[in-house]
C-alpha cells in the first residue's frame, strides 16, 4: 500500500509540473510574439496569424487578413459567457440574440434539467451543512460569495482559495476526492460534494441546501417563505 501512494503521489505532481509547463510555454510564445510585433511594428495584430505568418513577416512579408480575424475574436468576445454544457450543434451568435436563452444548459435535442431536488456526486470532504447557494461563475466574482454560504461553481483551482474560507460548504459539477476543492476543502473542515455533473444547472442562486460531504449528496431545501 505504501508503494502504490508513493506511486500516486508522484503522479500527482507530475500532473501539476505538467500544467506548470504548459503555461510556461504558453508565456514563451506570448513574449515571442510580443517580441515579434515590437521588431516588425505591427503590434498585437501579429496574435491574429499563425507562426507560419508571423515568420513570413519577420522575413519582410506584410501580415494578411488580420482586419477579419479581429473583427471575428470581437464579434465572439462580445457574446455572453456560454452555457456550462452544450449538446449538440451550437450557434453562439443565434444563442446571444435568444430572449429566452438559458446559461445553464443548451441541448440541441430540446432535453433540459430541472432545478431542484437531491444531486449527488463523489464525497469530496465530510459534515453536513445547511446554507444559502452562492452559483459562482468565476473567481472574478468571489465577492458575491458571503460568510457561510454554500459554494457552487463548475470547478475550482488555486485561483479559487482566497474564497474558501468564507464558504459553508463547497459544490462542484466536476471533480474527484483528489480535486482541487475536495483537498482545500478538507484543510479547512468544511464539507465538500464534487463531481456532481449538473450541480450549477439543478441548484439555483439564492436556493437553501443541504450538503452532506460524507455521503456526497445536495439536497435542495423547500423555501421558507
Amino acid at each position: 500500500m505504501r508503494a502504490r501512494v508513493a506511486r500516486w503521489n508522484a503522479v500527482v505532481r507530475d500532473r501539476e509540473s505538467t500544467r506548470s509547463e504548459v503555461i510556461r510555454a504558453f508565456w514563451a510564445l506570448r513574449a515571442f510574439v510580443l517580441k515579434a510585433g515590437t521588431l516588425t511594428g505591427h503590434g498585437d495584430d501579429l496574435f491574429f496569424l499563425p507562426v507560419e505568418e508571423i515568420l513570413d513577416v519577420l522575413r519582410g512579408g506584410r501580415p494578411s487578413r488580420v482586419a477579419v480575424r479581429r473583427a471575428t475574436y470581437e464579434r465572439y468576445a462580445a457574446l455572453p459567457p456560454y452555457p456550462a454544457l452544450i449538446v449538440g450543434y451550437f450557434d453562439p451568435v443565434r444563442w446571444a440574440a435568444s430572449a429566452d436563452r438559458r446559461t445553464d444548459i443548451y441541448d440541441a435535442r430540446g432535453v433540459t434539467v430541472e432545478a431542484g431536488g437531491e444531486v449527488t456526486g463523489f464525497p469530496g470532504a465530510p459534515g453536513v451543512v445547511e446554507g444559502t447557494a452562492r452559483v459562482i461563475a468565476g473567481p472574478e466574482e468571489g465577492d458575491r460569495l458571503k460568510q457561510g454560504e454554500v459554494l457552487v461553481t463548475t470547478l475550482t483551482n488555486i485561483g479559487w482559495t482566497p474564497m474558501f474560507p468564507r464558504a459553508a460548504a463547497v459544490v462542484t459539477d466536476m471533480g474527484a476526492p483528489l480535486s482541487h476543492a475536495s483537498i482545500v476543502a478538507r484543510e479547512l473542515g468544511i464539507p465538500a460534494v464534487v463531481g456532481t455533473g449538473n450541480a450549477t444547472m439543478r441548484i439555483k442562486d439564492g436556493d437553501r441546501v443541504r450538503v452532506d460531504g460524507e455521503r456526497g449528496t445536495v439536497e435542495v431545501l423547500p423555501s421558507r417563505g
